[in-house]
């Protein structure tokens, strides 16, 4: 087991987790291509975790990572969100698809 998925302790949306590496890995802006699988889980395992909680409509969601110095931890961590259609403003924001702060 590399990876490991739990609730985000300030959900912005109904459902919010985080898929989390657990051999240490930088932030987003270290990674390189050879980590393009260990991402490619991390999305799977996170749409896995939705599925598992009920919620279906992968069309609704939104992954990403926030873009350093806009990441409260330096270890790499994916936020999966949905619906996203339910996203309040300040989620909106905060998790903005391709913004400076957030890559998806």
């Amino acid at each position: 087991k590399d990876l490991v998925c739990f609730r985000d302790i300030r959900p912005g949306a109904p459902h919010h987790y985080l898929v989390v590496p657990v051999e240490h890995m930088g932030n987003c802006k270290t990674l390189k291509t050879e980590h393009i699988p260990v991402v490619k889980r991390m999305m799977e395992v996170g749409k896995a975790v939705l599925q598992r909680n009920n919620f279906s409509d992968l069309n609704d969601i939104r992954m990403g990572f926030h873009w350093p110095p806009f990441c409260s931890i330096s270890h790499l961590h994916l936020h999966v969100l949905a619906p996203a259609s339910q996203l309040g403003f300040l989620s909106r924001l905060i998790y903005r698809i391709n913004s400076y702060w957030f890559i998806t």
